[in-house]
């Protein structure tokens, strides 16, 4: 019984010394480490170790710190440039080599691209200016994940928030207190200070200044020292290209992203599918929904494995604000009877939204949705039939593989425990993680079911097309797909 106490102090103490290098590696060299895909930086000494175990679903055992810890030390005097170091998979696949290279030769043939080169960056390397209309519940976690990534430099900089006036004395300190706190999420992890003075929010240092105005038109942003900004309308109110468009007409504003599904001919990326028909004569961009972002991902894969003939997909959503508290008028069928109460069947686009990103999939799916009385985290279920007989361990075994070593890594998470519950995925940043022991086979039908943080996870893939938007692109090591 000692021995695993005392194990266990050990992995803590290597643990530990991880923090600073990874916090090194990041603000000095802008390298972002992961185990993998489960990002370390700014993570406590408990969550390092539990992306190591995490590692149990890949490799059938449990990964090291003490395997980790010296890859984390030779990176640090190699004088990288920009990019995504997923050290759990270079740890993994130095063992197969280990004897016949060094560590460091090891890590300067797997990342020649980027050794020596951090030296080449400028001290001072430009941010690309984005700025939030609209401070909502996806607005207050994009706000987040953009302070929590703008450490490295040369990245995305949130400079403003535009709201309408809300009246109130004190509004600022209210916008500022649900940012701190979130009944959902948490706590935010860092500190905010009102600058009443400034009309501005100071997040973790970052200077965001708090704008009021009625309408996307009427902003002169190069007032603020803002210019060719990326503007990330949260609010829902416009979905068209003629709605949309009014932001450009306002100074400092270059580009739009909607995070709403878009109307009309503007293009719905999901991020991972078809981000690659961006491009930079885009002007408006949507970011489609959450639960086509959920679904997609996954549809994808078992498309192009097993062929889909068509399909059902029944949304399990948790219910949202356009919703009624209590039973009251809405312009909406059912909708306004009390969310809190109630499950509600409603409408759902994202099935056929697929076929936006994914085109070969047009015509063959259905959709509908029940919300449920819960505040966050939704599910899909995923009723398909497929051009050939699958088996079960086979179907669980390939979205496993596709979750922890394909393109598609980032939006495909995989959980195999007969005890998960929908809690348990808040926070997530995949767009979907498939849940095996839900899995269910009969010939060439095939159930799956896939749960998503419709808030969190939707929002992570908001900025990872914000990102490509921007050119903020790292290279990935090793290569997805190995």
């Amino acid at each position: 019984m000692q021995e695993l106490l005392s194990d266990w102090t050990e992995r803590e103490s290597i643990a530990e010394a991880m923090i600073p290098l990874i916090g090194r590696l990041y603000r000095k060299n802008n390298v972002v480490t992961s185990v993998y895909g489960r990002a370390i930086i700014n993570q406590s000494v408990i969550n390092i170790l539990r992306s190591h175990r995490f590692v149990r679903q890949a490799e059938n055992k449990e990964l090291s710190v003490h395997d980790t810890y010296p890859v984390l030390e030779a990176l640090d005097k190699l004088d990288l440039g920009r990019s995504h170091i997923d050290i759990g998979k270079l740890a993994v696949q130095y063992k197969t080599v280990q004897g016949q290279q060094s560590l460091d030769e090891f890590l300067r043939e797997q990342l020649a691209d980027v050794v020596g080169k951090g030296s080449q960056q400028p001290a001072n390397a430009p941010t690309k200016d984005i700025v939030l209309y609209g401070f909502g519940r996806i607005g207050r976690l994009l706000t987040r994940i953009l302070v929590e990534k703008a450490g490295g430099g040369a990245n995305l900089r949130l400079r403003a928030i535009v709201v309408r006036d809300g009246g109130a004395e004190n509004d600022l300190e209210k916008r500022a207190s649900l940012l701190r706190r979130d009944s959902v999420h948490g706590p935010f992890n860092g500190t905010i200070t009102v600058d009443a003075d400034n009309s501005a929010l100071i997040v973790n240092g970052n200077f965001i200044k708090v704008i009021y105005s009625d309408g996307p038109d009427k902003v002169d942003y190069t007032a603020y020292g803002i210019n060719n900004a990326i503007i990330i309308d949260n609010t829902g109110k416009w979905r068209d290209e003629a709605g949309l468009g009014l932001h450009l007409k306002s100074k400092g504003a270059s580009r739009v992203i909607l995070t709403a599904p878009g109307k009309g001919d503007i293009k719905n990326i999901v991020y991972g599918i078809n981000n690659d028909v961006i491009t930079d004569d885009d002007k408006i961009l949507s970011a489609a929904s959450c639960t086509t972002n959920a679904i997609t991902p996954v549809l994808k894969a078992i498309n192009d494995e097993y062929g889909v003939i068509d399909g059902h997909v029944e949304t399990v959503h948790a219910y949202t604000n356009d919703q009624n508290l209590i039973d009251n008028y809405h312009k909406g069928s059912r909708r306004g009877r009390s969310a809190p109460l109630n499950m509600v069947i409603t409408e759902t686009g994202a099935a056929k939204a697929v076929a936006k990103a994914l085109p070969e999939l047009k015509g063959k799916l259905t959709g509908n949705a029940i919300r449920v009385p819960t505040p966050n985290v939704s599910m899909a279920i995923l009723n398909l039939n497929l051009e050939k007989a699958v088996d079960r361990d086979q179907v669980n075994n390939y979205l496993r593989e596709m979750a922890l070593h394909s393109e598609l890594q980032k939006q495909i998470d995989y959980v195999n425990s007969p005890e998960v519950v929908s809690t348990d995925f808040v926070g997530s940043r995949h767009a979907g993680i498939v849940d095996a022991q839900a899995t269910i086979v009969n010939g060439n039908r095939l159930v799956l079911y896939v749960w998503y943080d419709n808030e969190a996870g939707y929002s992570a893939q908001v900025v990872r097309i914000v990102n490509q938007m921007a050119g903020v692109n790292h290279p990935v090591f090793p290569p997805r797909g190995r």
